[in-house]
């Protein structure tokens, strides 16, 4: 087993040696998982085949599932892409650094495991002092997935990765919370018009404003499991985000939503089960169960989207049998937030 250590660094104003460290753990192959705007990732260096390999490892990752690659300098997109088009400059322009993912056309200096065997690669530039300073000095793009078992709800603290990771990955750059709170949005531009593989940080309305066209891949707003052959994006193949409890998503107008969510409650309770429920500021009220926990404001959907991933482990650290949760409208960062829930539930819906 490795001895993970951890390296506290102020997220504002990270300490340049402290950095150093973990960039020289990249450099010799090594996995560190570090804080970006949107959750932690698990970095290793993106040209390493072997430590690409040594991180799909650690994270127990399907071989088919690729990772992001984090740059810098939007001008190594031209290194890591056979072309880029004129939209993805644009998008670039306007998005970067921040919460995009822009799918590519795969350059041949790029490891096949680091773009899962696939002929397209996913890039992006994060909006994190840490992040940037940590790619920077490692001098290479880095490979970083969520900072997290594969298929657990992603990390948005060092402690969370920790409790994940601990022993089988080389440090952890502690840089306080995420706070987007969910991951970037991936869009690929390999096709035209552009399409929008997973909702996340960026919202699809912002797109749209900067491109005008941007078609939403059907597994986005997907109510059931759907097959992908083959996923160009993290998060369109597999189990993700799910806790240990069950997860039941209750959709609908609110008033039906609360009421149906009570009676399962009590259904459950009444087998024995520790029930969990995942509320809102306005409808907390309306609840009595074992753990009932509020996401945030139906009106501000950016914050339910920054404290999902804790709750969702929050109740399992309560070790509750079901999470009940209720589905929040699809717009804005609620796209993110549904398309999350969804599939932490293996799509239990019920629709009120």
């Amino acid at each position: 087993m490795k001895q993970t250590i951890v390296l506290k660094v102020d997220a504002e104003n990270p300490d340049p040696e402290t950095v150093k460290t973990a960039a020289e753990i990249i450099q010799r192959g090594g996995l560190v998982a570090f804080p970006t705007e949107t959750v932690y990732g698990l970095g290793a260096d993106a040209l390493n085949a072997v430590a690409v390999a040594a991180l799909f490892e650690a994270k127990n990752r399907p071989l088919d599932n690729p990772p992001i690659l984090h740059v810098a300098d939007a001008r190594e997109v031209y290194t890591l892409a056979k072309e880029v088009p004129r939209q993805a400059e644009l998008l670039m322009q306007r998005f970067w650094p921040g919460p995009l993912t822009l799918v590519f056309k795969c350059s041949n200096v790029v490891p096949e495991v680091t773009v899962a065997g696939l002929d397209t690669v996913a890039v992006r530039m994060p909006k994190h002092k840490v992040a940037l300073t940590l790619i920077k000095q490692s001098k290479c793009p880095i490979a970083a997935p969520s900072a997290n078992l594969s298929g657990k709800p992603s990390p948005t603290t060092a402690q969370h990765v920790y409790e994940d990771l601990n022993g089988r990955i080389d440090a952890i750059l502690d840089g306080g919370n995420a706070c987007i709170g969910v991951e970037s949005t991936v869009v690929d531009v390999s096709v035209d018009p552009p399409m929008l593989l997973r909702p996340g940080g960026t919202t699809f309305e912002a797109l749209k404003q900067v491109i005008g066209t941007v078609k939403l891949h059907p597994f986005v707003q997907a109510e059931q499991e759907l097959s992908v052959e083959k996923a160009r994006s993290p998060g369109m193949k597999h189990k993700h985000y799910a806790p240990k409890a069950e997860v039941v998503l209750v959709e609908g107008a609110v008033p039906a939503v609360t009421s149906k969510i009570q009676e399962l409650a009590q259904s459950y309770m009444l087998k024995g089960l520790k029930v969990g429920i995942l509320a809102t500021d306005e409808t907390q009220t309306c609840y009595s169960a074992d753990v009932v926990k509020s996401l945030g404001s139906r009106f501000n959907l950016a914050i339910v989207a920054q404290n999902l991933f804790r709750l969702l482990r929050e109740e399992d650290a309560e070790n509750v049998a079901v999470i009940l949760a209720e589905g929040v409208p699809l717009e804005g960062m609620g796209l993110a937030v549904m398309n999350r829930l969804r599939k932490a539930s293996g799509y239990r819906i019920i629709k009120a």
